[in-house]
């Protein structure tokens, strides 16, 4: 497989992960939104913890900016499918630690989380997804 092939599903990759990301969090708000909320009570511990579930991607980000660094340090040599096949592993659990704040979202919307914090919560997402782009430096 070629570079260019190789970014390529890894953006198409990554566009299914942001999907996965928040289609639970608009399905929940579209079908559950409107619904009485189980504990309202809730509703503002589960913010905090959408928005503290934002620091627990620290850690994968950083393994991911290292499998970065060795992928760029492993271009046009024998080991290079080597480090994009370990740079998508890496990538892939860094995207699932980065979905925590909307599905944290998507959860809350049963205890009556209202629309600003979820859609702080889905924006977080969206911010900590773009970290995990594929920089151009790479191509």
């Amino acid at each position: 497989m070629t570079r260019g092939q190789v970014r390529r599903r890894l953006s198409v990759n990554w566009w299914q992960y942001f999907a996965l990301a928040l289609l639970p969090l608009l399905v929940s708000n579209s079908l559950f939104g409107d619904s009485e909320p189980l504990v309202p009570v809730l509703a503002m511990p589960f913010f905090i913890a959408g928005m503290a579930s934002m620091f627990v991607s620290l850690k994968f980000f950083g393994g991911y900016k290292h499998g970065l660094i060795a992928t760029q340090k492993a271009l046009d040599t024998p080991e290079e499918p080597a480090a994009w096949t370990a740079l998508a592993a890496t990538r892939r659990t860094a995207l699932l630690v980065a979905s925590l704040p909307a599905w944290i979202g998507a959860l809350a919307v049963f205890v009556g989380l209202e629309a600003v914090p979820l859609i702080l919560l889905a924006l977080s997402s969206t911010v900590l997804f773009y970290l995990y782009r594929i920089p151009r430096q790479l191509a």
